[in-house]
């Protein structure tokens, strides 16, 4: 199994090749913060804004302005920066 970050960049990554279910099936077995995050993220893509509300809501964010691409990126780079080694 991979660990939780391996796990959240495929996600991610299932997401932006057009796999949203699989992305969506990740996240779901995930109880962290990042996971709730792109939880929420997928929820705002898939137009669900009311259950996108209710993951930002456990993430303890609200819904960004910025638009998904945005959104996908920083929320990637927050998923890849505890793979970097510290400098």
């Amino acid at each position: 199994m991979p660990n939780e970050t391996d796990a959240l960049k495929q996600a991610l990554e299932l997401d932006q090749n057009g796999d949203w279910d699989g992305a969506h099936q990740i996240v779901q077995e995930i109880e962290s913060i990042a996971s709730y995050s792109i939880h929420a993220y997928l929820h705002r893509k898939e137009g669900d804004l009311g259950n996108a509300r209710y993951w930002y809501r456990r993430a303890d964010r609200t819904m960004p302005e910025y638009d998904l691409d945005q959104e996908w990126n920083v929320l990637y780079e927050q998923v890849t920066a505890g793979d970097k080694e510290p400098t």
